[in-house]
């Protein structure tokens, strides 16, 4: 690999302050980037009515006018004076590369056209492993078509597919996508040792939960696809069956913020959206953490629970379980029905040792695997090709 410094352009739909996967991988790589001398440029969308323009941490950010669809979720750029600022501002300004993350939006085909125009080298990141869901069967169905329509586009400029796993890289192949690789999501290993280095809060002295007692905890947005409802009701029953308790810890906001709080209780414990040392400090707390999600890319909240020595439940979907490799590393459910996960939820609740056992495999395969410095290393092969 080569020393040269190279000036990167990221498109990522949505960024900082709006906190979720996408954001979190976008402002790692850049991190990662300019830590190595690189200079970073990211374009997203002003989904929260932040500055037009900002440096955020060396990280130049512009931000084009948007309309906010599907709750902020779906962000729409608005051709306003500010737009067309920005985009005389990119034709003016060569890079080494194009990074788009994720394929569905309009943003993304905006930049593969823009790469194109300018001759520059593009590749897309595929961030997950299904169609984006508003739980209206007639609305997802029109979403579906529309999304095949998008890809086909997006196929004709930009030629380049990674994902941030295989099975994010499997998902493409649905649009008749051969992807070329993976840029793992990951973690920042070392900031999570240095904060758990501090006196951080105890989240079972906090809430006056019993030494012994399992706590699980789920961190993320409430989303009714990560699979909250039947978490809720798995543990609900436990409780009412069982003759030790479990706890439930849920961490972050969401669409489903009214129907977590509603569920509160002794054992049920919504805690909102957290900072990140306090999630770490949650995490520290934990004995579990679930994730019993429909749709992932590669959970980042999962990362981080394996980074604090937690036991991992999750599903087959997305690329955790490319984190938990076999039995011996956590539990890796083929759905999310309630029976299935109450039946885990009772082994490994019962198994200390189990835990034990697959919470210092897991943290190992992180460590050597899924760390910012191992994807930067491989984005920087891509860059030199």
């Amino acid at each position: 690999m080569d020393n040269k410094r190279r000036k990167y352009c990221i498109f990522a739909a949505q960024f900082l302050p709006h906190m979720g996967g996408i954001e979190n991988y976008t402002y790692n790589i850049a991190k990662e980037l300019i830590k190595r001398g690189n200079k970073v440029t990211v374009i997203t969308n002003n989904t929260t009515g932040s500055k037009t323009t900002e440096k955020i941490e060396g990280i130049k950010v512009y931000r084009f006018p948007c309309f906010n669809f599907i709750n902020g979720r779906f962000p729409v750029m608005k051709p306003t004076r500010e737009f067309w600022l920005i985009h005389r501002y990119l034709k003016r300004h060569d890079y080494d590369i194009v990074v788009i993350n994720a394929r569905f939006y309009l943003h993304s085909i905006y930049a593969a056209v823009y790469a194109k125009r300018k001759r520059i080298k593009s590749i897309c990141i595929e961030h997950g492993t299904g169609h984006l869901s508003v739980h209206n069967k007639i609305l997802d169905f029109i979403g579906g078509i529309y999304e095949h329509m998008h890809t086909f586009v997006l196929k004709r400029v930009c030629g380049n597919y990674y994902g941030v796993s295989e099975a994010c890289c499997e998902w493409s192949a649905h649009f008749g996508i051969q992807s070329k690789g993976v840029l793992y999501n990951a973690v920042d290993l070392k900031k999570i040792e240095k904060i758990k280095e501090k006196e951080l809060c105890d989240y079972r002295m906090k809430y006056n939960i019993p030494e012994k007692a399992v706590v699980i905890a789920f961190t993320g947005r409430l989303l009714k696809e990560k699979g909250i409802y039947e978490l809720i009701e798995s543990v609900e029953r436990y409780n009412k069956k069982e003759c030790d308790n479990l706890y439930l810890f849920l961490a972050g906001e969401g669409e489903e913020k009214e129907y977590v709080e509603a569920h509160q209780s002794e054992y049920i414990i919504p805690v909102g959206r957290l900072a990140f040392e306090e999630v770490v400090a949650l995490l520290e707390s934990s004995d579990i953490f679930c994730l019993p999600s429909l749709s992932e890319g590669f959970a980042t909240s999962a990362l981080e629970a394996a980074a604090c020595h937690c036991y991992i439940i999750t599903t087959e979907r997305g690329g955790t379980k490319e984190l938990v490799m076999g039995k011996e590393y956590g539990t890796v459910m083929k759905d999310n029905h309630v029976d299935t996960l109450y039946r885990v939820l009772e082994d490994v609740a019962n198994d200390p040792e189990k835990r034990r056992k697959a919470q210092e495999l897991c943290y190992e395969r992180l460590r050597e695997h899924f760390t910012w410095e191992c994807t930067t290393d491989e984005l920087e092969r891509i860059v030199n090709e």
